[in-house]
């Protein structure tokens, strides 16, 4: 008698691709994108399709975070010096053939115009987890100096175009990499140290260095004034100190509960610059209060703290570097937008996660995102 199998269902055959997503870290991210798209509506309806064009971006950085997740680890290894070679190609030739806007040259046209030191927010930390997994078990001084070498140049090239923060955030991916390596506290007591003195002493001797005749030499012009503001805003209250004057106003005027829903007067009055972008999470401050901004860090937190449980999980060393090193990729977005808005560090042009519009930086945080996904899958099954 023959043996009837029947066919499985359409959802019988879709389930596997859908099921083995990391729950805990999917709740951070559904909470984030939520945070994110209800604070969109309310800063961004009076600012033409921006809440339309956010959910857009969310939806095709959710595609790139599914792709992504499907992608094994060794698979993303075998990515690692292709997307590093072609980033850097790339950064060498924006230094060549770069479009110039408001006299940074960032941008290269190849049929459509990109930005290419974004890529290396990712390319960064996947090259030196690569590298750190060839060295695993021979890991000599020369191999950090080699991974240092490895990071300074896409920095450097950042550096010139001129772009700070994202020079920083990929310097910052990369050292966390080296990090997690296992680099020497010797090795990183000296500069951490040397920073603090020399914050101490722009501090003690900000009104001097912030005359208008000083030159700086290592900072270009406008990035000393950026120093300088933050020194003291009210220096040019009317220029470059507005923003971050403004932003400090509409959080300290949320206060414990907020002024409610689109209520906020600083930001539907236009006082905040930006709001749908770099400034956003004054307008949610303002709206939401003392009580929405503490939900905001904690689901932060939850999303950064189970990134690094899936690194401390993860089964190779290629995997716990990367994963650790994305987990506090989100630290530095998150930390960076909500203390430059603060006035506790200078204003640069850093989102903030799922909140802030913006279509390359969420693509790429999903690009992030999937990888983490992908690490957790990989680790799930080796415990089955």
């Amino acid at each position: 008698m023959a043996t009837v199998i029947d066919k499985p269902t359409l959802w019988q055959r879709l389930f596997p691709w859908f099921s083995g997503f990391d729950t805990w870290l999917l709740l951070a991210v559904f909470i984030l994108c939520g945070i994110g798209l209800v604070t969109m509506y309310s800063v961004g309806f009076d600012h033409g399709t921006r809440f339309t064009d956010h959910a857009r971006n969310m939806l095709i950085a959710g595609g790139v975070v599914f792709v992504v997740a499907h992608v094994p680890p060794q698979r993303l290894m075998a990515f690692a010096v292709p997307l590093y070679v072609v980033g850097v190609t790339l950064l060498v030739a924006v230094a060549l053939f770069g479009i110039t806007k408001k006299g940074a040259t960032r941008w290269l046209n190849v049929g459509v115009v990109i930005q290419p030191s974004e890529l290396l927010k990712i390319a960064m930390p996947l090259m030196l987890a690569w590298w750190f997994q060839r060295r695993e078990g021979q890991l000599r001084t020369i191999d950090y100096v080699v991974a240092a070498g490895l990071l300074l140049v896409p920095f450097a090239l950042i550096l010139k175009q001129p772009d700070l923060g994202t020079a920083l955030l990929v310097a910052a991916s990369g050292l966390f990499v080296i990090f997690f390596a296992g680099l020497s506290w010797k090795l990183i007591l000296p500069p951490v140290v040397l920073g603090v003195v020399g914050v101490t002493a722009l501090v003690s001797f900000s009104n001097e260095l912030c005359q208008p005749d000083m030159d700086w030499h290592v900072l270009r012009e406008y990035q000393k004034q950026r120093v300088c503001t933050l020194m003291d805003p009210t220096r040019d209250a009317l220029g470059k100190g507005f923003h971050t004057i403004q932003g400090m106003i509409a959080i300290g005027s949320g206060g414990v509960w907020g002024k409610g829903f689109m209520q906020g007067t600083q930001t539907h009055l236009e006082f905040i610059p930006e709001r749908t972008t770099d400034f956003i999470f004054s307008a949610f401050s303002e709206e939401f209060g003392l009580v929405g901004v503490v939900a905001l860090i904690l689901a932060y937190v939850f999303l950064i703290g189970r990134g690094l449980v899936i690194a401390m999980n993860a089964p190779t060393l290629f995997s716990r570097l990367l994963a650790g090193a994305i987990a506090l990729i989100f630290f530095v977005y998150a930390f960076v937008n909500m203390g430059m808005v603060g006035g506790i560090l200078p204003v640069v042009g850093v989102p903030l996660p799922f909140v802030s519009y913006g279509g390359t930086a969420m693509v790429t945080l999903g690009l992030g995102l999937g990888m983490l996904f992908s690490i957790a899958k990989a680790e799930r099954l080796m415990q089955s």
